[in-house]
C-alpha cells in the first residue's frame, strides 16, 4: 500500500530480458537508506519487488500482466521515473491509498501553465470514468492527485510548484502515456451494489445503509 505522495525522482538504468518479462535496474538514492530485497516499491504507481539493492539503485522484475496493462512494456534506459516505497502503519497518509495496482494507461491532452501552478488534462480509459468524480483521488503515474475537473473521461488536475519539482510530470509532454489507478472505494461500492442488485431492487435504503455499517 501506497500513499501517492513521491519520495525521489529515479531513473532506470538497465533493462535485461528475462523468461516472461524484463528485469529492470533502477538507479535512486533517497529510498536506499532501508530499502531491502522483497520490499515493495512502487515505480510510476506500479507495485514491484525489490530484487536486488545495490549502492547505487535496485532491481525489479515485471512479468505478465504488469507488462500488458502498465507503461512498463515500453520502458527504455535513461527514463526518469517516480518512486516511493510502501506505506508504513506509523506513516501519515497525506496523499489516499494507492495499492499500486495500474487500472490502465492514460494519455495527456494539456499542459498548461497557470501562474505558479500546473494544468493537466489526462484521458483516461473510457471503462474507468464510473470510478471517478469531482475533486476525487486519482493516481497519475503514482502521484495522488485531486480531480479538479471531469468532462466524460477526460480528467483534469492543477499541480502545485513543489509536485511539479518533485515528480516526472516536470518532463512530461502531451501525448505521453501515464499510468492510471482509480479510488479503491469507488471499486468497493461498485462491488456493494451489484450484490444488493442480485438479492433486491436495487434501492438504497436506510437499512440497508446500516447494514452495511455506514
Amino acid at each position: 500500500m501506497f500513499t501517492g505522495l513521491i519520495e525521489e525522482i529515479g531513473k532506470i538504468q538497465k533493462v535485461e530480458p528475462i523468461s516472461g518479462g524484463k528485469k529492470i535496474k533502477i538507479k535512486a538514492v533517497a529510498i536506499l537508506n532501508d530499502l531491502k530485497i522483497d520490499d515493495s516499491v512502487a515505480i510510476n504507481g506500479i507495485c514491484l519487488t525489490a530484487t536486488k539493492v545495490d549502492n547505487d539503485g535496485f532491481w525489479a522484475d515485471a512479468v505478465g500482466a504488469t507488462l500488458e496493462k502498465t507503461s512498463l512494456a515500453s520502458v527504455k534506459e535513461n527514463l526518469e521515473v517516480n518512486l516511493e516505497r510502501a506505506l508504513r502503519f506509523n506513516d501519515r497518509l497525506g496523499g489516499h491509498l494507492v495499492q499500486g495496482h495500474v487500472n490502465g494507461l492514460g494519455e495527456i491532452t494539456q499542459i498548461n501553465k497557470l501562474g505558479e501552478n500546473y494544468y493537466l488534462e489526462v484521458s483516461v480509459p473510457e471503462e474507468l470514468e464510473k470510478y471517478l468524480i469531482d475533486e476525487g483521488s486519482i493516481a497519475i503515474d503514482g502521484i495522488s492527485l485531486t480531480i479538479a475537473s471531469l468532462r466524460g473521461n477526460l480528467v483534469g488536475v492543477s499541480v502545485i510548484p513543489h509536485t511539479w519539482k518533485n515528480t516526472n510530470l516536470i518532463n512530461r509532454k502531451i501525448g505521453d502515456k501515464v499510468n492510471i489507478e482509480t479510488d479503491m472505494i469507488a471499486k468497493y461500492i461498485e462491488k456493494l451494489l451489484s450484490k444488493k442488485d442480485e438479492k433486491s431492487s436495487g434501492k438504497i435504503t436506510e437499512s440497508w445503509l446500516k447494514e452495511m455499517g455506514y
